[in-house]
Order: C-alpha cells, then structure tokens, then sequence
C-alpha cells in the first residue's frame, strides 16, 4: 500500500477526520486531520496505551492534566504522551488543516 499522508484533505469537516493507516497487536497508526476542532468542554482523553504525535501541517495546542501551560505544537513538532497521562486538545487552526501521524503503542 501507498498513500500521501497530505492528499485529500477535506475541506469542511464536520469533526476530525481519523483513518487507520496500520494496525496490529502492538501498534496502531491513525492520520487524524483537524480544522478548527477541540476536544469537549470537560473532556480529557485517558488512553491505556502511549501516544506518539507528530504535526505534519497546521498548528494545534494540547493542555497536558497537570501541566501549568498548553503545549503549543507546529509543523514537525512532536509530542510523546504517557499511557493515562490525561491530555485534550484545546485549539487547531481553522485556517487550515492541522495532520497529525499519531502512533499508539504497547511498553
């Protein structure tokens, strides 16, 4: 399989777009495309597995639970999240499309 990970973005998006790009016991890939979303009032995200992220165009800012200030991320910049450190997504550019190649992984 073949694929360009910046083709075929959407243009309006209803909510961020997540397609699984490999899969297996230990590790999942997911190009998850974002344009103006966040996460919800109140809602942080709780994974059991580490989460790897890489900006590949576009801006976004995390709030880390626990950190004092949002981590404000731009193209190739990456962030690597503990499993259950909880985490949310508080702003992606609504200029244009923030990719992410988030990687999710077994210790």
């Amino acid at each position: 399989m073949i694929g360009n990970l910046l083709t075929d973005l959407p243009v309006h998006l209803p909510e961020e777009l997540v397609d699984v790009l490999a899969e297996t016991a230990t590790v999942r890939i997911e190009r998850i495309v974002s344009h103006g979303h966040s996460s919800p009032e109140g809602f942080w995200y709780d994974q059991d597995q580490p989460e790897w992220c890489l900006v590949l165009q576009g801006a976004a800012r995390l709030v880390l639970q626990g950190r004092d200030t949002p981590l404000s991320l731009k193209r190739g910049d990456w962030v690597n999240i503990a499993a259950h450190q909880k985490h949310r997504v508080e702003w992606t550019s609504d200029t244009e499309p923030t990719v992410w190649l988030c990687v999710y992984y077994q210790t």
